[in-house]
């Protein structure tokens, strides 16, 4: 059992088996070999990639486990955490998305080699044209430390099916962002499934809210490029 097998297992209670924890490491070994020329990450050592990017990315497992059958996109994906390694562990068929046209090339050029190019397709570009181009296609959504939970719940509402699921990783989020989240559920159509603190194995803390898709938001979805930034929904009084 190597190093990220041992922490899943001792501090998360999920088994990596050994053929994907190979690949695993031979992601992270990729994505790093490839920021010697591109900045996909800020995390230079192995042992920093194996908890930060690996440990972190896999404690959503459980949750895209719960999800329905069917596609899976990594909203604002970066360096392809956690987009590349829950598409190792769970085989779903797997959408990078960025807007930065060069991290998603590297990125397809490193599923390919992975031999995922099967299962791994990218796109490039803003997340509010993928939902025009793909409404209602995807059976679950992660976005991992990208935007404010309300702007995640907008931009993610038209992508997924009903029922689908969107898992946000989020680091410490104030409790006005939570307040105003949980306020526009009505609005985008989804409810709070999950929320869940935990800690890493180098004891950071991380909390994963899960929403579900129960139905049609009450607004036209999605609005205007950069809206759910600049603007976010709010609570109605």
């Amino acid at each position: 059992m190597g190093r990220l097998a041992e922490l899943m297992k001792g501090y998360h209670g999920i088994e990596v088996k050994e053929d994907r924890e190979r690949l695993l490491m031979d992601d992270l070994h990729a994505i790093m070999d490839v920021n010697k020329t591109m900045n996909l990450t800020r995390i230079l050592s192995e042992e920093g990639g194996i908890v930060l990017h690996l440990e972190d990315s896999l404690t959503g497992l459980p949750y895209i486990g719960d999800a329905p059958e069917g596609l899976y996109a990594d909203l604002g994906t970066g360096g392809g955490f956690p987009g590349i390694p829950l598409c190792i562990m769970t085989g779903r068929k797997t959408l990078l998305v960025d807007s930065v046209k060069k991290k998603v090339a590297a990125l397809d050029g490193v599923a390919g080699n992975l031999g995922l190019g099967d299962l791994i397709d990218v796109y490039a570009g803003r997340i509010e044209d993928l939902a025009k181009e793909r409404k209602g296609q995807f059976s679950v959504l992660t976005a991992r430390a990208l935007s404010s939970l309300p702007s995640l719940m907008e931009l993610a509402s038209p992508l997924l099916k009903k029922g689908g699921r969107l898992i946000c990783y989020k680091a410490q989020p104030t409790g006005e962002e939570i307040e105003n989240a949980l306020g526009i559920q009505e609005i985008v159509g989804l409810r709070l499934e999950c929320d869940q603190t935990f800690r890493l194995s180098d004891d950071s803390t991380r909390r994963i809210f899960v929403f579900e898709k129960t139905g049609a938001p009450r607004i036209k979805l999605p609005r205007r490029i950069g809206l759910a930034q600049k603007d976010p929904l709010r609570p109605r009084s």
